[in-house]
C-alpha cells in the first residue's frame, strides 16, 4: 500500500454513505460559490459600465482580473492542497472569497473593483482544486465516483441557471454592489458545511515548493491574455501586442523546460504524454473558450441590442443553463458505454453548430427560434464535453496527485474562459468600432461629449444610455438611426467572433477524433480508480 493510499483511507474510512452524500453537498456548495460569482458579475456588467464609466476593455478586465489570478494560481494551490491539506485550503479560500467580495461591494471605482476581483480570484484558486480532489478521494467505489463527478460537473450548469436570474433580481432592486454582497453569506454557509462534513485528506509530496514554476506560469498566462484584451486599442500586430505575445511564449516555454527538470514540479509535464490526460484537457480548454465567449457576447446582445433589464436577461438565458444542468450528468454516464472519444467529438460539433446559429442572429431575429435553439445546443454541447473530459483527466492521475490533476482540469477551464472573453470579445469590439467610430465622431459636441463618444465607439452596451438621453426633437431621427447602426455593428462583430469559434471547435474535434481511441476500454475509465496502484505503475499503465 502506498503512502498516499494510507492517508486517503485514514481520512475517509469513517464516512458512512449518508456522510459521503453530506460531504458531496458541501463540496458542491463551495464549487457553486466560485462559478456563481462570474455569472452574477456578467449580468451586472452593463450597470458597471455606466456607473464606473468603463469601456469594453474595462468590462473585460472586471471578468478577466478574476480569471487571470484564478488560472495562474490553480496549479500552485492544487499542489499545496495535496501537501498540507485539501480541506484546510478550501476553508482558507472560502474565507478569503468572502472578504474580497465585501471589498468589491464597498468599491467606488473601476480600479478598486478590478483589484477586488483579482483578490477573489486568488482565494477562489485555493478553493477550486480542493473540490474535485476531495471528491475523488471520498468516493472510491466505481459507480459512486462516476455519479459524484457527474454532479460536480452539473453544478456549473446549476450556477449558470441561478446566476443571471439571481443577479437580475438583485439589480432590479439594488445596485451592482449587491452581486458582491451575496457571496458573503454563501461563503460562510459553505465554510460551516465543509467543517461539519468533509474529512481532511493529503498526498505525499516530498521536495521544495516550485516557486519559479509558479512565477513563470502566471507571467506567461497574464501576458498572453493582457495582449489579446488590449489588442483592439493598439492593433493586433502593433509592436506592443507582438511584444506581449513574445513575452508569453518565452515565459511558457521556460515554464515547460523548468518543470521537466525540477525535482518537485507544480505540474508534472510528463502527464501530457498520456493522451487520456492531454487531449481531454485541450477539449475542455476549447469548450470553455467558446462557452465563456458566447456568454460574454450574449450579455451584450440581450441588454445592448434587445434592451432587456438584468432580470429579463437572466430569465431569457435559462435555456442555456437548463441544458447544461440536464446534459452534464447524462453525458458522464453515457461516456461509460459509448466511450470518451465519441462524447467529446459529439459535444464539440454540437458547440460548433450552436456558435454558427448564434452568429447568424440579426437585430430582428426572434427570441423563440434561432436564439433559443443556439442556447440549448450551446448548453448541451458544453455539458457533453465537460463530464467525460473531467472523468478522463482524473482517471489519468494517481490519488496521490489528485489536487494537481484537479488543478490542471480547472486551469484548462479558466484559461480557455479567459481567452474566450478576451479574444471573441476583442474581435467583436474591433468590428463594432470599425463600423461606428466615424459616425459617432461626427456627432456635434453639444449632443455628445468626448467621453461619451469614446464609450459609444468601444462599448455596444452604451446604447442603453443613448436611448435614455433626452435630445432635441430635431435630431430624434438621427438618434434612432445611430442606435440602429450600433446594434447592427455589434451583431456584425459577434458574427465574426462566432465564426472564429466555429473553426476552433471543428479543428479540436478533428484532433480528438484522431488522437483518442474510439473503442471504450476498461482501462480508460476512472471507475478502476488508483487506490491500489503506486504513481509510477499508474502512469505507465495509463500511457499504454
Amino acid at each position: 500500500m502506498t503512502v498516499s493510499t494510507a492517508k486517503h483511507e485514514a481520512g475517509t474510512a469513517g464516512l458512512s454513505q449518508r456522510g459521503k452524500i453530506a460531504a458531496l453537498i458541501a463540496i458542491c456548495l463551495a464549487e457553486l460559490l466560485v462559478v456563481l460569482d462570474n455569472t452574477l458579475v456578467n449580468v451586472a456588467l452593463p450597470s458597471m459600465a455606466v456607473q464606473l464609466e468603463a469601456d469594453m476593455s474595462g468590462l473585460q478586465w472586471i471578468v478577466d482580473a478574476f480569471t487571470l489570478a484564478f488560472s495562474g494560481l490553480l496549479l500552485a494551490m492544487g499542489h499545496l492542497g495535496d501537501r498540507y491539506g485539501r480541506r484546510k485550503f478550501m476553508i482558507i479560500g472560502l474565507a478569503g472569497v468572502a472578504a474580497m467580495s465585501a471589498a468589491g461591494a464597498l468599491a467606488s471605482g473601476l480600479g478598486q473593483v478590478i483589484a477586488a476581483r483579482a483578490g477573489m480570484g486568488v482565494f477562489a484558486a485555493v478553493v477550486f482544486p480542493a473540490t474535485l480532489a476531495l471528491l475523488t478521494n471520498i468516493f472510491t467505489e466505481a459507480r459512486e465516483r462516476a455519479a459524484a463527478i457527474a454532479l460536480w460537473t452539473a453544478m456549473a450548469g446549476i450556477a449558470i441557471a441561478i446566476g443571471p436570474t439571481v443577479g437580475g433580481w438583485l439589480l432590479e432592486y439594488f445596485s451592482w454592489h449587491s452581486v458582491f454582497w451575496i457571496n458573503v453569506p454563501v461563503a460562510l454557509l459553505a465554510i460551516a458545511a465543509v467543517l461539519l462534513t468533509v474529512p481532511e485528506s493529503k498526498g505525499a509530496h516530498p521536495g521544495r515548493l516550485d516557486r519559479v514554476g509558479i512565477v513563470l506560469s502566471l507571467a506567461g498566462i497574464t501576458a498572453l491574455v493582457w495582449s489579446i484584451i488590449e489588442a483592439p486599442k493598439y492593433g493586433w500586430f502593433a509592436a506592443q501586442s507582438l511584444a506581449g505575445y513574445l513575452l508569453s511564449v518565452i515565459a511558457l516555454a521556460l515554464f515547460v523546460t523548468w518543470e521537466l527538470r525540477v525535482e518537485s514540479p507544480v505540474l508534472n509535464m510528463r502527464l501530457f504524454r498520456i493522451r487520456r490526460f492531454a487531449v481531454p484537457s485541450a477539449a475542455i480548454t476549447v469548450s470553455y473558450f467558446c462557452a465563456f465567449g458566447f456568454l460574454f457576447l450574449i450579455t451584450q446582445y440581450f441588454q445592448g441590442v434587445k434592451e432587456l433589464t438584468p432580470l429579463e436577461f437572466g430569465i431569457h438565458s435559462l435555456p442555456f443553463a437548463v441544458a447544461v444542468g440536464v446534459g452534464a450528468p447524462l453525458a458522464t454516464m453515457l461516456a461509460q458505454r459509448l466511450g470518451t472519444t465519441a462524447m467529446l467529438v459529439s459535444g464539440l460539433l454540437i458547440l460548433a453548430v450552436a456558435m454558427y446559429i448564434a452568429g447568424r442572429t440579426t437585430v430582428d431575429t426572434p427570441y423563440v427560434g434561432p436564439v433559443v435553439v443556439s442556447m440549448i445546443l450551446m448548453g448541451l454541447g458544453f455539458a457533453v464535453v465537460q463530464g467525460p473530459a473531467t472523468e478522463s483527466i482524473m482517471g489519468s492521475v494517481p490519488l496521490n496527485e489528485a489536487g494537481a490533476g484537479s488543478a490542471v482540469n480547472d486551469t484548462t477551464r479558466e484559461v480557455g474562459g479567459a481567452l474566450g472573453v478576451a479574444l471573441l470579445g476583442s474581435i467583436m469590439t474591433s468590428v463594432y468600432a470599425s463600423k461606428v467610430s466615424d459616425r459617432i465622431a461626427g456627432i456635434p459636441a453639444s449632443i455628445m461629449n468626448d467621453r461619451q463618444k469614446e464609450l459609444a465607439s468601444n462599448t455596444p452596451i452604451s446604447v442603453l444610455e443613448i436611448i435614455k438621453a433626452p435630445v432635441n426633437p430635431l435630431v430624434a431621427q438621427a438618434k434612432t438611426e445611430l442606435i440602429q447602426a450600433m446594434k447592427v455593428a455589434s451583431l456584425q462583430g459577434a458574427t465574426a467572433a462566432s465564426y472564429v469559434a466555429v473553426g476552433t471547435l471543428v479543428v479540436c474535434a478533428a484532433v480528438v477524433a484522431v488522437a483518442l481511441p474510439w473503442r471504450p476500454e476498461r482501462g480508460q475509465s476512472i471507475l478502476l480508480g488508483w487506490r491500489e496502484k503506486d504513481s509510477a505503475a499508474a502512469e505507465s499503465e495509463a500511457r499504454d
